[in-house]
């Protein structure tokens, strides 16, 4: 899929306000910046995580590729990386990390376009609608997870929101590629990102 392909298909999703997909050589990916100074006491609701610790996210949002170099991606991306880059949506920027001879993407960045963070992922299923997959994971680096689709899931594509604060979540979007040795487990890819990301973020208070 072309670059202007690629980016339609971000703009999407960030209007669904969480994470979508697309085809093998795609660029699925996430919404991103713009924080809050502190949490809503009307969070969280729906039964969501509290956030004990939350994290100032300032810095990753104005340069989400600054939260996790190339080379650590490589250590878990089944391949060189390529390139990375970030893309500006409306709802603020997304870091997509392309690895070299076609092993796909892997994107992530903080949605801020919902101000409820994984309250609203958590209310939504209640709801029984606007998710097709909803499963709470395990926690990254003592930060609550969910794995989520809002349709058109695939087995080689993983969504995966972090809960940074009570109203913000890191999203993440990982496609291997077909010859990528991470293209059954796409979680396992998009987890590890996930934890060299909060690790950073942590360092960094």
């Amino acid at each position: 899929m072309g670059s202007r392909s690629a980016l339609l298909v971000l703009a999407t999703a960030a209007l669904l306000l969480s994470a979508c997909s697309d085809s093998n050589n795609g660029n699925p990916t996430t919404p991103a910046p713009s924080s809050p100074a502190g949490q809503s006491s009307s969070l969280p609701r729906a039964g969501a995580p509290n956030i004990d610790q939350p994290l100032d996210t300032a810095a990753v949002e104005a340069d989400p590729c600054s939260v996790v170099k190339n080379d650590q991606v490589q250590t878990f991306g089944g391949g060189a990386v390529d390139r990375s880059r970030v893309e500006d949506l409306s709802s603020g920027k997304v870091c997509t990390w392309v690895f070299a001879n076609g092993l796909g993407t892997i994107s992530a960045g903080m949605n801020t376009g919902e101000r409820d963070g994984l309250s609203h992922l958590y209310a939504l299923n209640a709801q029984g609608s606007g998710l097709t997959t909803f499963k709470p994971s395990e926690p990254i680096d003592g930060y609550p997870s969910v794995i989520f689709a809002n349709g058109g899931e695939r087995s080689y594509v993983c969504n995966l929101a972090i809960g940074v604060r009570n109203d913000l979540m890191y999203t993440i979007v990982a496609t291997p590629g077909t010859s990528n040795p991470n293209r059954s487990d796409p979680c396992g890819m998009a987890t590890k990102l996930g934890t060299y990301a909060i690790q950073h973020l942590k360092a960094a208070q």
